[in-house]
């Protein structure tokens, strides 16, 4: 059974920085495009970076733009999220998804698997 399992959420200060992981298990990781998406309250789900199969090829919202960064690691089924300069506007439930093959990062039903999140919470 595919898991995706984020963790490294938590609460910081404005400024402060952060790093969430996504480790997968039960898929050929290689062959995975995977992404970063986020949901704050009464929001809806919105994508925030994505990297595709060979890791070599990243793509982030403009919102978050030069102060995320996207990168993967094959050899460990791992995917990571390095967050400088957060702004209480990052607070959200920060979701880790796969999707087999290429495809649009942006569109969220594209990704065939999901976790269930890890909290970022950024005071002011």
């Amino acid at each position: 059974q595919v898991q995706l399992v984020e963790s490294g959420g938590g609460v910081v200060q404005a400024g402060g920085s952060l790093r969430l992981s996504c480790a997968a298990s039960a898929l050929t990781f290689s062959t995975y495009t995977m992404a970063w998406f986020r949901q704050a309250p009464g929001k809806e789900r919105e994508f925030v970076c994505g990297v595709y199969r060979s890791g070599t090829i990243t793509y982030c919202d403009d919102l978050v733009k030069g102060r995320f960064t996207i990168s993967k690691d094959n050899a460990k089924s791992t995917v990571y999220l390095q967050m400088i300069s957060l702004k209480p506007e990052d607070t959200a439930v920060y979701l880790c998804a796969a999707a087999q093959g290429v495809i649009g990062l942006r569109l969220d039903s594209k990704y065939d698997y999901w976790g269930q999140g890890t909290q970022v919470t950024v005071s002011s």
